[in-house]
Order: structure tokens, then C-alpha cells, then sequence
């Protein structure tokens, strides 16, 4: 069954002191087109993103986005030798200056190389096993709702190509009625010319056939939204050789009508995955 190409998914994650959330989105895109949005240390883990998302998806823009909500507190070193070298430097200062000692704790606190405050390094190795399990969680919500969006899609399109096949009957029955016509109306030599001048039966074929090859499309568990969207050309095709061909005003309400209905075929081909 075809999948639509609009999906969303979340999850959270958690491993010791570390929670965040991770999203996933895709919309309707020619090509697998993927775009992250990680927190600094999680950078390393793109391609093993891609490469998870890929067996899943295979067309649309993929927006891929992690959230910290809770880290690791930030860790503090308190250098005592390097204050202790401050206040070497300013005892020697006071006395041979004569300066008033007024150095305070504060000054100290700010002072270069005195306090270091490191925040938590995350390691990619890590970090993957707990990303890949949240990262499946909210595959899994998209994919369902890729689903569900194939589903409607697959109504639709079936809906259409009911309607086609009745335009393609209307269609068929007045070029067979105004053949019979021409054939009463007209000489043998110029209904001969006019029979072969006229003929659409090739192009009806073709446009049968075409409907049949989206309905097997539409069964299809594979990407198929590109062939889909090709074989609506060439409908379109098909259909406008016969609106020149046949000029009948039965007919050409009934190209009108086809060439409306193929085009939004085209349109709903563009988000098919």
C-alpha cells in the first residue's frame, strides 16, 4: 500500500542525569532531502541518523531535532596554587609599592586560571544506544502516520480514476457514433481520409492502460510517487492528442473533464513517497 509523505513523530530519552526529547518530521520533497538539529556532542551521531531514518523512509524532507531539557550539572575546579601565586605576586606588589593589600575573595573568584567550569562532554558511542531506541519510538509514530496519509491518498486517487474510466466511456462511445455519422455523410474516398485522420482508439488504449498501471501502483509497497507522476503525463498526453484529433463537443467536455481529473492526479502524486 502507498504511503503519503507528511509524518511526525517525538519520543524522550533519558540516561543518568541526561533527558531530552527527539522530534522527526517529513513533508512531501523530490528526494531524500534530511536536515538535523542536534545539541553540541551530538553532532557525530548525523550519519547514523541518516542511516536509521533511510531504511524507513526513502522520499520527503526530513527534519531531524534533538532537545536537551536536563544535563549533567557543570563541574568546578578550584586551582589553590594558582591563587596562592596571586597573593606571592601581590605581597611583593604591596611592599614595593607601597599599596593597600585590599584583595578581596570576590577578586580572587574572578581572577584567570583560579575556578574552571567544565561542562559535561558527551560521547557519541555513548549516547547512540539511548538515541537510537528513542529514535525508532518516533520512526515508528511517523511511519504509522505515512501510513494512515497513503491510505486516504489511495481513496482519492481510486475515486479519480472511476471518474476517468467513465470519461474515457463517453468518450469511446461518441467517437464510435460520429464515425457512423461521417460514414453516412461522407464519400468512401473522404470518410477514408477522415477514419484515418480521426482515430483515437490508440490513444483510448493508452489511457486505459495507464489507469490500470496507477491502479497497480497505488497497491504497491515501494517508493512510487516519481512513476506515478510520470505515467500522469503521459495521460495528459494521451488526452490532448484526442481533444485535437476529434473535434466533437461531446468529447472535447469530456477531455475537459479528464485533463481536470489527471491533474490533480498529478498533484496528489507529489505526495506519495
Amino acid at each position: 500500500m502507498i504511503k503519503g509523505m507528511t509524518g511526525f513523530g517525538s519520543s524522550f530519552f533519558s540516561s543518568g542525569n541526561l533527558k531530552g526529547s527527539l522530534e522527526i518530521k517529513t513533508v512531501n520533497h523530490r528526494y531524500f532531502d534530511i536536515v538535523f538539529y542536534l545539541p553540541p556532542g551530538f553532532a557525530a551521531t548525523e550519519d547514523k541518523i541518516r542511516q536509521f531514518v533511510g531504511k524507513e523512509v526513502e522520499r520527503g524532507r526530513i527534519t531531524v531535532s534533538v532537545k536537551i531539557t536536563e544535563k549533567p550539572q557543570i563541574s568546578l575546579a578550584f586551582h589553590k596554587n594558582v591563587v596562592s601565586e596571586y597573593l606571592k605576586y601581590a605581597k611583593v606588589l604591596q611592599k614595593e609599592y607601597n599599596l593597600p593589600n585590599d584583595l578581596t575573595l570576590s577578586d580572587l573568584m574572578r581572577l584567570p586560571g583560579v575556578v574552571d567550569a567544565r561542562e559535561s562532554v558527551f560521547n557519541s558511542d555513548e549516547l547512540w544506544p539511548m538515541l537510537e531506541k528513542s529514535l525508532r519510538q518516533a520512526l515508528n509514530s511517523l511511519v504509522h502516520m505515512r501510513k494512515r496519509e497513503g491510505k486516504s491518498l489511495y481513496r482519492d486517487i481510486a475515486g479519480l480514476l472511476t471518474r476517468m474510466l467513465r470519461q474515457l466511456t463517453i468518450i469511446r462511445s461518441r467517437a464510435e457514433a460520429v464515425l457512423k455519422e461521417k460514414k453516412k455523410a461522407l464519400p468512401n474516398e473522404e470518410f477514408s481520409s477522415y477514419q484515418k485522420s480521426n482515430d483515437i482508439n490508440e490513444e483510448i488504449s493508452r489511457l486505459a492502460h495507464y489507469i490500470d498501471e496507477v491502479k497497480i501502483l497505488l497497491k504497491s509497497d515501494i517508493t512510487v510517487g516519481k512513476k506515478m507522476d510520470f505515467v500522469a503525463q503521459e495521460m495528459q498526453r494521451e488526452t490532448n492528442t484526442i481533444g485535437s484529433k476529434l473535434q466533437d463537443k461531446v468529447v472535447t467536455n469530456a477531455v475537459i473533464a479528464l485533463k481536470s481529473k489527471i491533474e490533480k492526479l498529478r498533484e496528489q502524486a507529489q505526495n506519495i513517497e
